[in-house]
């Protein structure tokens, strides 16, 4: 399946967007140690502790991390999700960015790991948003670092391949609880 948007590729994105498609699992080879991480996350979103979510959605990315043999990945969890008049950001990932060299070729500025934002609280009534949904928008975004740091594609577009990936990774923690 092709979405819409995917006839105003380049002939290099469409490439890589055929590439993503072609990858529909993300298989957990152990799930040692995740079932009380995620407990624990599910307990810090109903006490609605920011802090809590947040350091606990850090453990979990690292856990999946190391078991995915992906990068380490920085998680910060914010309060009320932004919005406009159509939508809310549920998550958002930003790909890690090199270091910077100064003119003598020294690093300037070291390079910032691969970050994932994700927001607590519905925009309109800020309330906590349930478990299961702040797990599949943590899942989605780390997906999108998989597409990076372990597939080694280009880009990370929603494609169908990416979704089944997603879902089969969901499905796999989910079924933890």
């Amino acid at each position: 399946m092709v979405y819409g948007y995917y006839a105003r590729l380049s002939a290099r994105e469409k490439a890589v967007y055929r590439q993503s498609d072609r990858f529909h699992r993300v298989t957990l080879s152990t799930t040692a140690g995740l079932a009380p991480l995620l407990a624990a996350l599910d307990a810090a979103l109903a006490r609605a502790s920011r802090h809590r979510v947040q350091k606990t959605s850090q453990r979990v990315c690292d856990r999946l991390a190391a078991i995915l043999k992906a990068p380490p990945i920085k998680v910060q969890v914010r309060e009320r999700r932004p919005s406009n008049a159509d939508s809310e950001l549920h998550g958002l990932y930003e790909p890690n960015e090199p270091g910077i060299l100064d003119e003598s070729g020294l690093l300037a500025e070291p390079p910032q790991p691969a970050l994932i934002t994700l927001w607590m609280r519905t925009a309109q009534r800020e309330q906590v948003v349930a478990f299961k949904t702040f797990l599949r928008t943590l899942v989605h975004e780390l997906c999108h670092h998989l597409d990076y740091e372990v597939l080694h594609l280009e880009d990370s577009f929603h494609t169908e391949g990416f979704f089944k990936r997603e879902s089969h990774l969901y499905r796999q923690l989910r079924d933890l609880v």
